[in-house]
Formats: C-alpha cells, sequence, structure tokens
C-alpha cells in the first residue's frame, strides 16, 4: 500500500511550485491556513481579499475592460491566450504539484487537470477568430438584417475545490478572447493553485502588452462570492460547485438583473443493458465511480444494471474495488488510484451516506472503511463504497461529493430510463450497449436529460471540443466547447438601410 508524504514535505513541494510559477510565496502565519488533505496539515497561511478588496478588483477589472479591452481586436486578444497556454505548458509539472496537494488528485489526474487548460487555450485562440454573427433575408428592400456579437463586461469565476484550475481556464480563456475582463474567487480550499494562475496570467499580460488588470484575484470564504455576486459592474457570474451554493447565488443575481453560468450538483448514472460489454462497462463504472475518490461533479453515483446481469457484473465491480483498497494512499505515488477525499466533513458525509442506506435497505457489498488513519489522523482516505440498493430511496437521489456507488436494478429498458432520469441532477449519464435502437432511444429528445450523454463510455470525463454542462439542479449552464462563448457575449441584431426609402416591417404605414 502506498505510504503518506513525511510531514513539511509538501509545503517545500508547494514552495517551490510556486516560485517557479512566479507567485508570491504566502507567509506561515497571518491568514486563512492553506491546507494539503494528502496528509492533513497546514502549509501556509493566506491573507483574505475582503469585500473591500472584491470591490476594488471588480473597478480594476471594469477600468480595464472598458478603456482597452473590449476595443482590442479579437486576434489579438487571442495572443494573450496563446501566450498563457505557452506558460502552461512550460509549468505543467509545477501546477500538478500544486493541484495534487491541494485538491489530493493522484499524479495522472493532476497532470490531465492541466492539460485540459492547455486544451482550452488552444481551442479560444482559434475561437478568437471564429466570433461569428449572421446575417438573415430581411423582408425589407434595400435592407440588411443580421446580427453582431460584443464584449460582455466583467465575466466573475466563482471555482470549487475538486478542479481548481480546470474551471477557472475553461470560463477565463474563453472569457478573454470574447473581450470580457475577469475577478476569480477560487475555492478556499484551493489558493495556492490560484496565486500561480495568477501570476502566469500576470506574466502572460506583460509578455504580449494587454492590461494587467484584465485578471483579478480574490481570496475567501463566502462573503467574497456575496460581494462577487452583488456586484452590478459584474455582467456575468460563473458559478461552479453544490446546488446549496447555487441557490444562493442565482436569485442574488437575478435580483440585479445580471446573468448567470451555473455547473452544479451531479448524480450521475450508468445504464448497463443485456447486450453491453461488462469488461467495458466495469472498467468504466470503476474509474467513473472511484476517479479522483469520487469528488467530481461527473462522478457515477448510479449503477442501473439489467437484473438478468446484475450478479455478473456487480460481482465484477466488487473485485476490481477490492484490489483498488490496496492503493489507497500518497497520491504522488504512481502506485495509488485513489487519494484522499478533501476534509473531515467530506468523509463525514460519506459515513452518513452509508448509514442511510442500510437504513432505507441497501447492502454495502465493499468499502466504506477509513485508511491511514493511524499515519495521518488529520487527513481522511477512504475506501470506495459500493451499496445494492432495494429501489431508488431518498439517499440514493441524493449528491454525496465522494466514492459511493449505489446499484439498482431494472426489468426493462424503459424501466432504466425512468430510473436515470429520476433525480433532481441533470449533468451526466451514460449505457453501455450493443444494441444500436438502445444507444439511439438513450440519445433521443425522450431518452436520457442529462446535458452529457454518453454510449459504451463512462459519465466521468469530457473533451474540450464539447460545451460542458446539465440539466434541472445541474444548473444549465455550459462552459468550454462548441458555442458556449455565447455566454460570455451580448448580442445586437442590426438593420441596415441602404435604399433610401424607409419601408416599415410587416408592411405597416405611418405618416
Amino acid at each position: 500500500m502506498p505510504t503518506l508524504p513525511v510531514p513539511g514535505t509538501l509545503r517545500d513541494r508547494a514552495a517551490a511550485a510556486l516560485s517557479a510559477c512566479g507567485a508570491e510565496i504566502p507567509a506561515a502565519a497571518g491568514g486563512r491556513p492553506a491546507r494539503t488533505p494528502v496528509t492533513g496539515e497546514d502549509l501556509f497561511a493566506v491573507p483574505d481579499t475582503g469585500p473591500d478588496g472584491v470591490d476594488r478588483a471588480v473597478a480594476a477589472a471594469d477600468a480595464a475592460f472598458r478603456t482597452a479591452w473590449r476595443t482590442t481586436p479579437a486576434p489579438r486578444r487571442g495572443d494573450l491566450v496563446r501566450r498563457l497556454g505557452d506558460l502552461l505548458r512550460t509549468h505543467k509539472a509545477d501546477l500538478a504539484d500544486l493541484v495534487t496537494i491541494e485538491a489530493g488528485k493522484i499524479r495522472s489526474e493532476a497532470l490531465g487537470e492541466v492539460q485540459e487548460m492547455i486544451d482550452i487555450c488552444d481551442f479560444a485562440v482559434g475561437l478568437s477568430r471564429q466570433l461569428y454573427g449572421r446575417t438573415m433575408p430581411s423582408e425589407r428592400p434595400g435592407h440588411r438584417l443580421m446580427e453582431t456579437w460584443h464584449p460582455l463586461g466583467v465575466v466573475g469565476v466563482i471555482t470549487a475545490f475538486n478542479f481548481p484550475v480546470a474551471v477557472w481556464s475553461w470560463n477565463t480563456a474563453v472569457a478573454l478572447v470574447c473581450g470580457d475582463t475577469v475577478v476569480w474567487k477560487p475555492s478556499e480550499a484551493a489558493p495556492l493553485t490560484a496565486l500561480a494562475c495568477h501570476a502566469l496570467l500576470t506574466r502572460a499580460a506583460a509578455d504580449t502588452g494587454a492590461p494587467a488588470d484584465v485578471h483579478r484575484l480574490v481570496l475567501g470564504e463566502r462573503a467574497v462570492g456575496e460581494r462577487l455576486a452583488d456586484d452590478p459592474r459584474v455582467a456575468l457570474v460563473s458559478a461552479t460547485g453544490s446546488v446549496r451554493m447555487g441557490r444562493e447565488v442565482a436569485p442574488r443575481v437575478a435580483a440585479r438583473f445580471g446573468r448567470c453560468l451555473l455547473e452544479l450538483g451531479g448524480n450521475n448514472g450508468a445504464v448497463v443493458t443485456p447486450s453491453a460489454d461488462l469488461a467495458l462497462a466495469t472498467r468504466g463504472t470503476v474509474f467513473g465511480a472511484a476517479g479522483t475518490a469520487g469528488q467530481r461533479c461527473t462522478t457515477q453515483r448510479r449503477l442501473i444494471v439489467h437484473e438478468d446481469v446484475a450478479d455478473d457484473l456487480v460481482g465484477r465491480v466488487v473485485d476490481a474495488y477490492g484490489r483498488l483498497h490496496e492503493r489507497i494512499g500518497d497520491p504522488f505515488d504512481d502506485a495509488t488510484l485513489v487519494g484522499p477525499l478533501i476534509s473531515a466533513r467530506a468523509h463525514d458525509a460519506m459515513r452518513a451516506a452509508l448509514d442511510r442506506a442500510t437504513a432505507e435497505g441497501g447492502t454495502v457489498l465493499t468499502g466504506g472503511g477509513r485508511r491511514l488513519e493511524k499515519e495521518a489522523p488529520d487527513a481522511f482516505y477512504a475506501e470506495p463504497a459500493v451499496v445494492r440498493m432495494p429501489a431508488q430511496t431518498p439517499i440514493v437521489r441524493e449528491e454525496t461529493f465522494a466514492p459511493v456507488l449505489y446499484v439498482l436494478t431494472y426489468r426493462t429498458f424503459e424501466e432504466a430510463l425512468e430510473l436515470h432520469n429520476g433525480v433532481p441532477q441533470g449533468l451526466a449519464g451514460s449505457v453501455f450497449t450493443r444494441d444500436q435502437r438502445e444507444a439511439e432511444l438513450f440519445l433521443s429528445a425522450e431518452g436520457a436529460d442529462t446535458g452529457i450523454v454518453n454510449v459504451n463510455i463512462g459519465t466521468s470525463g469530457a473533451e474540450i471540443g464539447g460545451a460542458f454542462g446539465g440539466e434541472k439542479d445541474t444548473g444549465g449552464g455550459r462552459e468550454s466547447g462548441t458555442d458556449s462563448w455565447r455566454a460570455y457575449m451580448r448580442q445586437a441584431t442590426n438593420t441596415v438601410n441602404y435604399s433610401g426609402e424607409l419601408p416599415l416591417a410587416q408592411g405597416v404605414t405611418f405618416l
């Protein structure tokens, strides 16, 4: 079993990564503790920005938008993002170190998260020359009807701990090429990655001649996020987190007629049919449910399997989990597959969910125990758990941000769809099948009601080219690929009259 780092070594490693990225190393005292879930120790003390600091940050970003950035040609704005991508390539290992230290991700996942940042920069640079509007036929002779897209303003980005850098980059790279400026409030659990990213973007701005205030960073807890959400100068608030958080942010922004882009909870299910490749379904389920210690919004939390193959598939999954349990530990160790939960609160939520599941008739087939408690009493390593449930009970309908997989069985494909869609959340869903009809039905309007719908691949993981987001309690937002850029711009419909006459629309006559 992988062991844990020696106390103190992660502080040195974090300091080296921050220094390499050009970020100032925080002091040892005098601010909010920057903690690592890997060992449970406090590394640095990071000062809070405070509400007044948020006001100053928004004012600076708003001034940069109005005086320079919105009138900078989009391809020139792309130069800034291109340079950021270059710096991310150079400092990929440094940022991955910080992601592992603060979020507890295993090494390959941390490197993969930074690769997402590089990929979105490439995407956004191309986008900087493709912010297309349309020309439509006018019903009036001698008129041209068209749409144009303009920069929106200041974008407030609020991110969660589990993807401390990727989600920021999805929003920031696209917002910058669209002509917006950004104020970022990261999770209070991940200030170090934010300091490093801000330093790299500040350097990219200096290297390309962009205004330094196109990006500002604010640190702190709820009051900082509330101040950002309430500021009328913030045209769009893009917030990633829990459904509870979204229910608080959205009304505050709506009260001032601001815009929201919400990426909230996921209670994602995979349907496995009798024709499925069970080896494929096993691999997809194990990574989907246990990867990142179950702390992804796209984590698979429900396995909806046909009763004819349920025992076979569940046996395979439980067997794979037994091997996973021996590879829990130091996420810097290449042998590790499951790192820590983010906090004691997350561990308590997992234990409470398992207790409720058994009270509601479920049977824990494997997992649920705590590992490495003696070696690191302030770190929380949990065995991914599989629970067979008699029905989709209240606890199954809730999202527990931990590696708990509920197994449900079905008889007909229509029943499987009802189970899949019968939860408040609507982020990701998948089906494993060799039956073309089942696959097409799952993808159709009467199939999965999620924003991400997959066939023969798990729920977890997404590519930059496709828009990311979900429906229902997931919030309805879309980030990253395709035409999600439109959320960061305002649309204007334009009519140009070159006829020399003044005909009115719909044949109206007046004077």
